[in-house]
């Protein structure tokens, strides 16, 4: 008999997916151009012409034993260093390859965070803040602990720290964060991260023991005119750095990414190895060797990401020309509208009739909202505005 687990679940597909399967059925039947896909978040720019090039390169030249055989499981050293030295370039900060821990992507890297700093089948709780990345539920089950989610702040997406305050409690081992943020495209400005760490670290004193912030950041590169994204590490000590070339290199094929920790953080003399413990409960141990020589050598290196900056500026101003209730991202290749009606799953049934496909924010843990990923090509984005019109309009008739 198969695992009840997942059998049970074997029609439980990821929202994003469905919608992504749909439209490629209806762009079979009426054409591509046709449909206004904006479902899935997958970088639409060409990777920087270095990772073809140097990937060619280390094939064409390096020993194929290393280049193919296993990795430590830390990452190889020198990448790892490369790495270190770029953030201190960056940041100020003063990393070594002991503090970088290489991992499959974001995800995997927001994983090994969760299980490095709780315990399985505790009553130990992460908390996180509506509108959030629909997986960290995933990640927290599997790591056997809880999920609390702050209610969101619609007006700006911004921390409740009154909230928060609340939350807080004996059981809580770090606060996951996203800035930028999927699906709002809400920055966390330094004055929030500053009040996040003096709340943690008062916190800190009161139950006598570590909670850490996970500070997923996979977008941190994509970040828009007026905006700046601070560096959370350099501001509360206890911060674990998730970060994925994903986005800013377009390679999510790739699976690549890392953790990142200062020797401020507590425990950081053995964290690398409780990290390393944590990737082989996943079922792994080390990441591809060549995609790490391929960022090791393209450190600093990102796409041409300026589209997305013109992609959210005709988007944004459409919109709320259109009368859409939108905060402004300020970053990644997302915006998260209102929906014109409370039900945004129906909503969203509406707007497939104008050929636009959106996700729904009920899954991000923030009803009423849709999300728009547009990493599409420039003159798709300016087509879909008379769509997107149209579809106001229909609520307003």
């Amino acid at each position: 008999m198969l695992s009840e687990k997942y059998s049970k679940n074997v029609n439980a597909r990821s929202v994003i997916r469905d919608l992504f399967e749909y439209s490629k059925a209806r762009a079979a039947e009426i054409g591509a151009e046709n449909v206004f896909d904006f479902s899935i978040g997958n970088p639409s720019v060409q990777p920087p012409e270095c990772v073809t090039k140097v990937a060619m390169e280390i094939l064409g030249g390096e020993d194929p034993v290393a280049v193919h055989g296993y990795p430590s499981a830390e990452g190889i050293p020198w990448v790892r260093k490369a790495i270190a030295d770029e953030l201190n370039k960056r940041f100020g900060e003063s990393y070594t390859e002991k503090n970088i821990f290489m991992t499959i992507g974001a995800a995997a890297a927001v994983t090994c965070c969760v299980r490095a700093v709780s315990d399985f089948g505790t009553n130990d709780k992460i908390i996180t803040f509506a509108p959030y990345f629909p997986e960290y539920m995933v990640y927290a089950k599997s790591a056997g602990i809880r999920l609390e989610v702050i209610e969101a702040d619609i007006e700006q997406f911004q921390i409740n720290f009154d909230a928060l305050e609340k939350a807080i409690d004996r059981d809580t081992r770090a606060i996951l964060i996203n800035s930028p943020n999927n699906p709002s495209g809400a920055v966390y400005s330094e004055e929030t991260i500053r009040k996040l760490g003096k709340l943690l670290e008062a916190k800190q004193k009161e139950f006598g023991r570590s909670i850490y912030i996970i500070s997923d950041e996979p977008y941190r590169e994509i970040v828009f005119r007026g905006f700046k994204v601070p560096y959370v590490a350099g501001i509360y000590a206890n911060t674990l750095v998730c970060y994925s070339y994903s986005k800013a290199m377009s390679i999510p094929g790739e699976r690549i990414g890392y953790v990142a920790f200062t020797d401020r953080c507590e425990d950081a003399d053995i964290l690398l190895k409780v990290l390393a413990g944590a990737a082989r409960d996943l079922a792994y141990v080390g990441v591809p060797a060549l995609y790490q020589m391929v960022v090791g050598k393209s450190v600093g290196q990102t796409s041409d990401l300026s589209i997305y900056q013109e992609n959210k500026d005709i988007l944004y101003k459409g919109l709320i020309d259109a009368g859409y209730t939108c905060v402004e991202p300020g970053g990644t290749f997302y915006a998260f509208p209102r929906s014109l009606e409370p039900d945004a799953v129906a909503f969203c049934e509406r707007a497939k009739q104008f050929e636009l496909v959106l996700v729904p924010g009920n899954g991000f843990g923030c009803p009423g909202h849709f999300r728009i990923a547009f990493c599409q090509p420039k003159e798709k984005v300016e087509r879909s505005l008379e769509k997107f019109r149209l579809l106001a309009e229909s609520y307003r008739k």
